[in-house]
């Protein structure tokens, strides 16, 4: 998990190299709506590109739950939509019946896979392959930013508000985050007694709230509640008390503010927090300050903070589980591809 971590520079230098191919299928497709089907930590990187593509294009999207085909045989109209399936192995089954009901439906197909020979590229009309190489460990970490990276490549061929100029910055931006890797583990080590947690973020970045919760519980065993700030004001932030472990997400930007305000609400209730952010000085307890600061004119705007801002979630997770005598790489009753209907 740890080493292919720090390969992730590489993976989504080669995962730009996709967009060319997608725009040219887009280019007579522009979609009424879309859907984005997946499980799992590709999930966490659909929630994520339903932010995206909202905020960027205008175009609704919605996350499928595919149970309503897979289990309740239901037929939906899929006529000027497009269906997008994630999928890092292209092996889910649930999330292929999906895509292949959607199609015969009237659906535009697009899969999302790091694996070019899988099933998902051969229901799928088109497939973005994500460039990550093989992934060994259970817990996925290149294939989930080479998504993330894939949900922007989309948003950019639909026309909207994201430059692929920027985008080619990101490689660059976590490669210098992965050079925190040192500290973090040490700030990780401090908190192997934890059993629970609280992530929690907003926007753009609740997706990674909800994979950082995700690597907590699959290879640390934490359990670990995961929030948008909206959210978790509307009462699970009753739980917070003294000790109790809080991890945010804090970019600057327009989410900044409610983020916040969950802070000053948890910090005045003693909870232990560990903020992830480019602002240093904004957190009364330990900080993972990132050396790529996304403002100003040198360096990435809001809209392209979520990348970069998992890594250090990613290191954390890991060196918490060997803190903990654990093995990151094959947390127990799991395995790398996971079939559900």
């Amino acid at each position: 998990m740890i080493e292919e971590t720090r390969q992730q520079p590489e993976a989504l230098a080669r995962t730009l190299g996709e967009f060319e191919g997608l725009a040219a299928y887009l280019q007579t497709r522009r979609p009424r709506f879309i859907v984005l089907a997946a499980r799992g930590t590709s999930d966490n990187a659909a929630q994520f590109g339903r932010y995206l593509i909202e905020i960027t294009t205008g175009i609704p999207v919605s996350l499928a739950a595919p149970s309503v085909i897979t289990l309740y045989r239901s037929e939906l109209d899929f006529r000027d939509v497009l269906a997008v399936g994630i999928s890092q192995s292209g092996e889910s089954t649930d999330t292929n019946a999906f895509l292949k009901e959607a199609r015969a439906w009237g659906a535009a197909t697009l899969g999302v896979t790091n694996e070019p020979e899988s099933s998902m590229t051969r229901i799928c009309e088109y497939a973005v392959v994500s460039r990550a190489g093989r992934e060994r460990s259970v817990a996925a970490t290149k294939t989930y930013t080479s998504q993330l990276l894939a949900m922007y490549l989309l948003a950019c061929a639909l026309g909207g508000r994201c430059r692929l100029n920027d985008l080619r910055r990101i490689p660059d931006c976590v490669a210098e985050t992965l050079s925190l890797e040192s500290s973090i583990a040490v700030l990780a080590a401090q908190f192997k007694g934890a059993s629970r947690a609280l992530c929690v973020g907003r926007g753009l970045n609740f997706a990674n709230a909800l994979e950082f919760g995700l690597k907590l519980m699959e290879t640390c065993y934490v359990v670990a509640e995961r929030f948008s700030a909206a959210d978790l004001m509307h009462g699970p932030i009753a739980m917070v008390e003294s000790g109790f472990p809080v991890f945010a997400f804090a970019p600057a930007g327009v989410t900044w503010p409610s983020i916040d305000e969950v802070l000053r609400r948890v910090q005045a209730a003693g909870a232990r927090t560990v903020v992830i952010t480019e602002r240093a000085g904004i957190a009364q307890g330990p900080a993972i300050v990132l050396p790529s600061a996304p403002e100003g004119p040198d360096g990435l705007e809001d809209l392209y903070t979520p990348i970069p801002y998992i890594v250090p979630a990613q290191l954390f997770a890991a060196h918490l589980a060997l803190a903990k005598g654990l093995d990151p790489d094959q947390p127990r009753a799991l395995q790398k591809v996971t079939r559900t209907m």
